[in-house]
Formats: C-alpha cells, structure tokens, sequence
C-alpha cells in the first residue's frame, strides 16, 4: 500500500530553515519522482518542486535558489525538501507526492508557518 507521510513542518523566523522529510512507503523513492506542493492560507495549492528519480531537481521561481531536494542515504526511504531562508510568503501546509501506477498520492501535509 502506497503511503507518504510528511514531517518537519513548524514555526519559524523569517530569514530561518527547515527541512521537511517526505517517508514512503509502499513504493521506492529511486524510481519514482517526487513533487512537492504547498497551500497557503486561503488559497488554491501550488507547486514548489520535482525531485526527479534522477537526481535531478526543478524548482517554482518563488524558492529557487532557497529550496532544495535531498534523499535518504540510510535504509530509509526518505526524500528532504530543505528550505532556506524562509519568508513569511513560504507559510503553508507543504505536501509530497507521486503518481504511482497513474494514481496521484498525497501525504496529509505538514504546517509551515514563518513570521516576520
């Protein structure tokens, strides 16, 4: 069964990090990309970042540059969304996910919430 879980969300200072982890399970993060997306307050989700299978990542304008993605080098299976720098814009419940099979999967989320 495939699940993700998201972890590492918080409150924090503008100017801060974060590192959010995304635990799979079900599945294998080598072969599958990763994205992850946020959705502030009062507004539609959107889209932060692939995390390509390759190693390759790509990241929306807004975190460019502040965000980057990292796996698990242990026996978990574990992908990081590091998040430098964070500014109050950044406050949102950060989501992964992946298409298995064709099916979207979702974590519950984890809250960011940065203050000026």
């Amino acid at each position: 069964q495939v699940q993700l879980v998201e972890s590492g969300g918080g409150l924090v200072q503008a100017g801060e990090s974060l590192r959010l982890s995304c635990l799979g399970s079900g599945f294998n993060f080598d072969i599958y990309d990763i994205h992850w997306f946020r959705q502030p307050p009062g507004k539609e989700r959107e889209w932060v970042a692939d995390g390509s299978r390759y190693g390759r990542a790509v990241f929306a304008g807004s975190v460019e540059g502040r965000f980057t993605i990292s796996k698990s080098r242990g026996d978990t299976n574990t992908v990081y969304l590091q998040m430098n720098d964070l500014k109050p814009e950044d406050t949102a419940v950060y989501y992964c996910n992946i298409i298995y099979e064709g099916a979207n999967f979702w974590g519950p989320g984890t809250p960011v919430t940065v203050s000026s």
